[in-house]
């Protein structure tokens, strides 16, 4: 019982690592403290010895940006990434988190008042390990480090070699090298538009992009013989722009950074000036970071400053194990291919020449990709039912009547009619007596598998409105002497209405008049239920998805089995004749009768096969969850299923709108995040069903949907509107997607599941 407390305790340590959606910091704090005291309580009274339950070691950790997170995407994707590394560390973090704000104070007298401000705030509380996240933080720890920092290891990211100039780190430092190679990506350019003639290089004037342009001039300085070269670097935004705009032609535009123009305005270089850039650009945009793709620029050989977090973050937990800095090798950037299908698109550039190994996002499947399942799910559809058909064609040209073997038949059919929500009916025209067998608790709420009444009875439970219809069918079909067939309602016993269809034939004695009639009646309500609900809904994936399933089980379960209905009804009328007339045909028929039973179940089974009863039989709860398991297992990804105060009694309608939609989330989680989780969180608040799917993956842009309709996110839209809920879709590119859904019910209790 000790080891697992123990690992409570460890857990409730770090968790506000992971607050739940919405709660305050103030809540937080609160719930980590009760959790604490009860996992220490339970502890106390549980554990088979007094000792002491072992806490995890504190280890602090001091995170230095140059810039603010959320002023730089680029440092907030290396912080994010090296957090969550840092939480699976068998530490307990204390973690903390500061930045020089190099782009809005970069003068020497604010940087030295934030460093001596920084060097008295941590004077009496000495971080374990200092992550130097760009060149600044570097710069500043190699120059205070002996004095200030002594013995405290420094781990770097998010600089290159070229910033520090003639500084180099020492003994107490390692760390990753970001390498920019203009050059490779220049050469991508020209091999996608062999027809350059011009090179347009964009920045501006803060330090970090004075950087990058004196690295992209040397880099790029062999080429100026062979291309134009233009440096757009030192001019205002909008006079940038309108230049952008009235490009010569043949031009490719290579953009490093816009921390500041010349007019002094700052800008977020990723989320700002790149998209400005592209927008006005009349020619392709390359990028030196990853962060800069999939917002309008083409991509090109870029920095991974994902990479760069994750490797930062392996040599914290190393440096955090006890081995030295100098110990550990310092690395080099792991720069990518990285490309915007959208941008390739745009200015006709193909893919095919791109190099091997080139990751392309943001890329729309192909007619074949999106539907590929439905199409092949529709063809083993079509070819199953052509067999049946053919089977049934094939069992009928063989069909013998036997008298000998109608009874074991007429008892086998009873049991599929009550198995199928089945009744069948023989009325003797002449007593006007009707016997009844099969469901009879589901069409009639009739307490027995067997009836015999009058015939006035069944006509008084027919709906008032539909009495006049059914009879002038019975009475048509009498005259006509062909089977008749009705869809109507029924009135239980208990005073509920169900819908049923009705087949039957009349059969006439020696003197041409009428003295039976058999038939069989199926209660359709739950699939006239579906289709009033069908009819509301519009777009084609959702009518693919819902009415091709409701009819394939439709044609099975309502007209096969009333044709071997009305096989038998004919195997009884020639029953009179054939045995007497030639006892040589009772093996036969034996042996024919065989095959109907084998047909009948054969049917049976593939109409329950067609249906799945999970979510229908278990609930809400039991249905995702079985599905988010089968999901997993199948396309090997985790899938993390949370659900909190889920009532019972949930409208059907509504828990497979749910289901759809957390079906549709974790393929598209599959098909275009490229990650392998996913979480799905389920709660009820007021009776409404809150519904959230998120994951870890490259995002996307919400502003920019795709022009094909039918699949993904517009079915989750339309699933949700015609059931009068909304979704909400929250996405950055690299930095992940969650897809929120609510949807109000009506139950009848809203206790928890």
């Amino acid at each position: 019982m000790a080891a697992p407390l123990e690992q409570r305790i460890s857990n409730f340590g770090s968790f506000h690592a992971k607050p739940f959606p919405g709660q305050s910091k103030a809540l937080a704090r609160a719930l980590k403290q009760i959790l604490l005291l009860v996992a220490a309580l339970t502890t106390f009274i549980f554990s088979p010895s007094s000792s002491a339950v072992p806490i995890k070691e504190v280890r602090r950790v001091l995170i230095l940006n140059v810039f603010e997170p959320l002023a730089s995407p680029g440092v907030g994707l290396m912080d994010r990434t090296i957090v969550t590394r840092l939480q699976n560390s068998p530490y307990q973090i204390e973690l903390y988190s500061e930045n020089l704000e190099a782009t809005l104070f970069p003068d020497e007298a604010s940087q030295r008042q934030i460093r001596d401000w920084y060097i008295r705030k941590y004077r009496d509380r000495k971080p374990d390990v200092i992550i130097a996240v760009g060149p600044t933080p570097l710069q500043f720890m190699m120059e205070s480090h002996d004095a200030d920092f002594p013995g405290i290891p420094v781990v770097f990211c998010g600089s290159t070699v070229e910033m520090l100039g003639h500084l180099r780190p020492g003994v107490d430092f390692t760390g990753t090298w970001g390498v920019v190679e203009p050059e490779k990506t220049l050469v991508v350019a020209l091999h996608l538009q062999p027809s350059t003639k011009h090179v347009v290089v964009v920045g501006g004037v803060g330090t970090y992009d004075r950087y990058l342009e004196s690295i992209v001039k040397r880099s790029l300085r062999s080429y100026e013989s062979k291309l134009d070269f233009t440096y757009l670097t030192n001019l205002d935004m909008p006079t940038l722009l309108e230049r952008l705009r009235h490009l010569p032609r043949n031009s490719i535009i290579y953009h490093t950074a816009i921390t500041e123009d010349a007019a002094g305005t700052h800008f977020i270089d990723a989320t700002e000036s790149v998209p400005l850039v592209a927008g006005a650009a009349n020619a392709p945009v390359f990028a030196v970071d990853d962060v800069d793709v999939g917002r309008g620029t083409v991509g090109g050989y870029v920095l991974s400053l994902a990479a760069e977090g994750e490797t930062a973050a392996a040599m914290v937990l190393k440096v955090l194990s006890g081995i030295r800095p100098q110990d550990i090798p310092i690395e080099k950037s792991p720069n990518i291919y990285l490309f915007d299908s959208r941008a390739l698109d745009r200015w006709g550039l193909k893919e095919k020449n791109l190099p091997p190994g080139s990751v392309v996002v943001n890329r729309e499947p192909t007619l074949w990709e999106a539907y590929k399942w439905y199409i092949i799910g529709g063809i083993l559809l079509i070819s199953g039912e052509t067999l049946l058909i053919v089977g049934l064609l094939w069992q009928r040209a063989r069909r013998r009547k036997v008298e000998s073997e109608l009874a074991i038949a007429y008892d086998r059919l009873r049991l599929a009619f009550e198995a199928g929500k089945s009744v069948g009916w023989d009325w003797d025209l002449k007593t006007g007596k009707n016997r009844c067998f099969g469901d009879l608790e589901t069409v009639f709420g009739i307490p027995a598998d067997t009836y015999s009444g009058d015939i006035e009875d069944f006509r008084r439970r027919i709906y008032r409105a539909d009495r006049e219809i059914v009879w002038k069918a019975f009475a048509d079909a009498k005259q006509s002497r062909e089977p008749f067939a009705a869809e109507f309602h029924i009135t239980r016993t208990d005073g509920a209405t169900r819908w049923i269809t009705a087949r039957g034939k009349y059969y006439f004695d020696n003197h041409g008049n009428a003295a039976r009639m058999l038939g069989i009646a199926v209660d359709i309500t739950d699939r006239k239920a579906a289709e009033e609900a069908l009819s509301s809904l519009s777009g084609r994936l959702i009518e693919a998805q819902e009415e091709e399933r409701s009819r394939i089980a439709r044609e099975i379960h309502d007209d096969y089995t009333q044709r071997l209905a009305v096989l038998a009804i004919d195997l009884e009328e020639m029953a009179g004749t054939i045995g007497q007339a030639n006892g040589s045909a009772v093996p036969r028929l034996y042996q024919f009768w065989n095959y109907v039973s084998e047909l009948a179940a054969d049917l049976h089974a593939l109409s329950h096969s067609l249906h799945s009863s999970t979510l229908e039989n278990l609930g809400l709860v039991a249905g995702i969850s079985a599905f988010c398991e089968e999901f997993a297992d199948q396309q090997d990804m985790q899938i993390d299923f949370v659900h909190e105060n889920v009532p019972p009694g949930i409208p059907q309608e509504a828990e497979l709108c749910i289901f759809r939609v957390v079906q549709e989330s974790l393929r598209n989680v599959k098909r275009h995040s490229g990650t392998d989780w996913a979480e799905v969180r389920l709660d009820a608040i007021n009776e409404t069903l809150h519904l959230s799917i998120s994951d870890h993956g490259i995002g996307f842009d919400p502003q920019v949907r795709p022009s094909k309709t039918g699949i993904g996110l517009r079915n989750i839209e339309e699933r949700l509107r015609l059931m009068g809920g909304r979704v909400e879709i929250h996405s950055r590119l690299m930095e992940g997607t969650r897809i929120e859904a609510w949807l109000a019910v009506k139950v009848a209790s809203m206790a928890v599941n």
